[in-house]
């Protein structure tokens, strides 16, 4: 084959993969920005984490492509839910925005609400035993609607989890609610917290979805796709291999 026409079938093949690309379905996501190591932004302004990986091989599986904004988590749902987005990574399903989002029937994973406290000896507490007690909580996070809706529950509202720990470093609360795979990386990354603020009990076990918007045309299809599409990976083992990968805590 000449030179000449190796490059021009090179240039034609390029030109036909651009195309197509080009062509496919494409999708913008809503990501949190601060909770490792499920959803960050990375060293180059990235995405990292194991949703946003979630979310673009269940979609490359369907044939979409993804891109991602990266913003505070209240920001991401209020994103989906006036459509500016087509979904937010990653929610959880409550009696209160059930009815606000499409979403896919099985969850991306699942993890732990758990309670944090100065003292190591409160293992073991539970939802009853907050009732009375001062509680810290991040604003915009989707908590269990049992739990918001205790009013014997005294709730003090902080803009991150990092500010969480400081509230419980200060005593100006009794106990934190953090995620537990989270918040243990925060609490062994702050060498004030670190071997004095403890895991003492849990809440709930919770899985998280990514909640499609309501607002734009498609929801419900783009959510049956990403179900379709997670569904292809824990068949052929891919999604098990993902998630093992996030297992070890450092």
């Amino acid at each position: 084959m000449q030179a000449w026409f190796r490059r021009i079938l090179c240039a034609a093949l390029l030109a036909v993969a651009a195309q197509a690309a080009a062509s496919a379905p494409s999708l913008l996501i809503a990501v949190e920005d601060d909770w490792p190591p499920y959803s960050a932004r990375g060293a180059d302004g990235a995405p990292q984490g194991l949703a946003p990986q979630l979310a673009r091989e269940a979609f490359r599986r369907q044939g979409v492509l993804v891109s991602f904004v990266l913003v505070p988590f209240a920001r991401c749902l209020m994103l989906a839910r006036v459509g500016r987005v087509a979904g937010c990574l990653s929610a959880t399903v409550t009696d209160d925005n059930r009815g606000q989002f499409w979403w896919h029937p099985t969850p991306m994973f699942t993890e732990e609400l758990a309670i944090f406290s100065l003292a190591a000896a409160d293992a073991e507490l539970n939802l009853r035993d907050l009732a009375g007690r001062r509680v810290g909580i991040t604003q915009g996070y989707t908590y269990p609607s049992v739990f918001m809706r205790d009013a014997k529950i005294m709730k003090s509202v902080a803009h991150s989890d990092d500010d969480l720990i400081r509230m419980l470093l200060a005593r100006r609360v009794d106990y934190i609610l953090m995620n537990t795979r989270p918040g243990q990386l925060r609490i062994r990354g702050n060498p004030a917290a670190a071997g004095r603020v403890h895991k003492t009990g849990s809440v709930s076990l919770d899985g998280f979805w990514l909640a499609f918007s309501k607002a734009r045309p498609k929801g419900r299809e783009n959510a049956a796709k990403f179900e379709a599409g997670l569904s292809a990976m824990r068949r052929d083992g891919s999604y098990e291999r993902l998630l093992e990968a996030f297992q070890p805590l450092p």
